[in-house]
């Protein structure tokens, strides 16, 4: 079996032009921004897209160049990977006892009444879990399948 060919940045077309569109949508866009700001009716709020698309502009760029990396470093053999990314790839550590705080724990009780209660609770869905059981048809008590 052979191992997928590689793609090469030219093999790509349709994401670099998104890539080139978006980028030049979003410069066009803080251009006009700017021009608004710079006209009579033009106020802060227009600086601050003016500023912010090119931004966006640049985020694109970068996440396409991140993009090519991952897909580039997904393809490369363990072997050939550097020593960094094999140290993310090892087990992980324990956490050093002191760091969590301990977690809290219920207070057991001794009240006569309370254990009562839940021992009333338990013969009431012990009862309610043998009456859904009687209406599937079953037998609990009866461990013998019938064959007919």
């Amino acid at each position: 079996m052979s191992a997928p060919p590689r793609r090469s940045a030219h093999n790509r077309p349709a994401l670099i032009t998104l890539v080139i569109v978006a980028a030049l949508a979003c410069l066009a866009l803080g251009w006009w921004q700017w021009e608004r700001f710079e006209s009579a009716s033009g106020t802060g709020q227009n600086l601050g897209y003016a500023l912010q698309w090119p931004l966006f502009a640049g985020f694109a760029v970068f996440a396409y160049f991140r993009f090519v990396r991952l897909e580039r470093e997904g393809d490369e053999p363990a072997d050939a990977a550097p020593t960094r990314t094999r140290m993310r790839q090892a087990a992980p550590r324990e956490i050093p006892a002191g760091i969590l705080p301990d977690r809290p724990t219920a207070a057991r009780s001794d009240d006569p009444v309370l254990a009562e209660y839940n021992r009333y609770l338990a013969e009431l869905h012990a009862d309610d879990i043998d009456v859904q059981v009687r209406k599937a048809g079953l037998d609990a008590r009866d461990t013998e399948r019938s064959a007919g």
